[in-house]
C-alpha cells in the first residue's frame, strides 16, 4: 500500500493551519496537527484516527515539543512534512512594549519553530529526505510598518534561519521553503489572536492609525483565500525541485517588489561611498 507523507502542523486550530489540514486530509494525507488547546483541534477538525493526531503541545517548551514529536513517530512511524505556521502579530512600538511582551513574541514565532526544527531534523537527516515549511510573513521582508516593528522582526529572524537551514539540510536531501504570505482573510487580525500594546504611548500617531487600520478595516478584508493557500502548499510539497523563497498572494508580490526596487536605488546612489572600504 503506497502511503501519502506524514504532516506535521502547528498552529492549526484556526485560521491557515486549520485550512490546510482539513485540505490536506481531505486529500488522503496523514496529518498530525498542534495547538495549545487539543480539543479545538478535535471540535474543528475531528477525533483521533489512523490518518489524524491531534496533540496539545506548548511550543515555547522543547520538552513539550519533543515529546510531541516522538507521539507522532508512534503514531505514524515518520513526519515527511513540516509546517512551521504557529505564531501571531504583537502591535505595537518599539518604545512602548515591555520586555516581557517581546519575549513573549518571540517565544513563540522564533523559539517555537527552532525547537520543532531542533527535534525533526535527525529523523530527516537519518531518512535523507523531508521537507521544512517556515511560515514567515510579508513582514518578515518588508518592516515599514509603524507599530509592527517587533512582529516584523521575529518573521525575519524566521527568514534567516530558514535560509541557513536550507542550507544546513541541502546535503541530506531535505527541502526547506521560506513563505511570506500576504494577508489572508483568516481571523489572525481579530480579537484573541492579535494582541496590542499594554502600555500605548498616545504621541505614537502612525503607528495608532497603523494599528486601526489593521484591525478594523484590514480585518475581514484581506484579499487572499486561506483555501487556496493550503492548494499552494500542497502543490509545492510534491515539487521535484520546490523553491526555497516563496511570496504568497499578489500584495506579498507587490510589497517584496518595492522592497527590491527601493534597495536596488539605495546600493546604486551609495556605491562609490559603499565600495570606499576596501584596502
Amino acid at each position: 500500500m503506497d502511503l501519502k507523507k506524514v504532516w506535521f502542523v502547528t498552529g492549526a486550530s484556526k485560521g491557515l493551519g486549520l485550512n490546510l489540514v482539513k485540505k490536506l486530509l481531505d486529500s488522503g494525507y496523514r496529518v498530525a496537527a498542534t495547538s495549545r488547546n487539543k480539543q479545538a483541534l478535535i471540535t474543528g477538525i475531528g477525533e483521533k484516527n489512523k490518518d489524524f493526531l491531534p496533540i496539545s503541545m506548548d511550543l515555547g517548551q522543547n520538552a513539550s515539543v519533543k515529546r510531541s514529536i516522538e507521539e507522532v513517530i508512534s503514531h505514524f512511524g515518520t513526519i515527511d512534512v513540516v509546517v512551521n505556521n504557529a505564531g501571531y502579530s504583537q502591535i505595537g512600538t518599539l518604545e512602548e512594549l515591555t520586555d516581557q511582551e517581546v519575549k513573549n513574541n518571540y517565544n513563540v514565532n522564533v523559539f517555537g519553530s527552532l525547537n520543532v526544527i531542533r527535534n525533526v531534523t535527525p529523523l530527516m537527516r537519518a531518512k535523507r529526505s523531508g521537507h521544512f515549511f517556515n511560515i514567515s510573513s510579508i513582514g518578515g521582508y518588508v518592516g515599514n510598518f509603524a507599530g509592527f516593528g517587533i512582529y516584523c522582526s521575529t518573521k525575519f529572524a524566521v527568514a534567516g534561519l530558514t535560509e541557513a537551514l536550507s542550507e544546513e539540510m541541502k546535503p541530506f536531501g531535505v527541502y526547506t521553503t521560506l513563505v511570506y504570505p500576504g494577508y489572508f482573510r483568516t481571523n489572525f487580525l481579530s480579537k484573541g489572536s492579535v494582541k496590542t500594546p499594554a502600555n500605548p504611548v498616545v504621541e505614537y500617531k502612525a503607528a495608532r492609525d497603523m494599528e486601526q487600520a489593521h484591525l478594523k478595516e484590514i480585518d475581514g478584508n484581506q484579499p487572499n483565500d486561506p483555501e487556496k493557500a493550503a492548494d499552494v502548499l500542497i502543490t509545492l510539497s510534491e515539487m521535484e525541485n520546490p523553491p526555497v523563497h516563496f511570496f504568497m498572494g499578489e500584495d506579498a508580490h507587490q510589497f517584496a517588489g518595492k522592497k527590491i526596487e527601493t534597495i536596488q536605488k539605495a546600493l546604486k546612489d551609495n556605491k562609490v561611498l559603499g565600495t570606499s572600504t576596501g584596502f
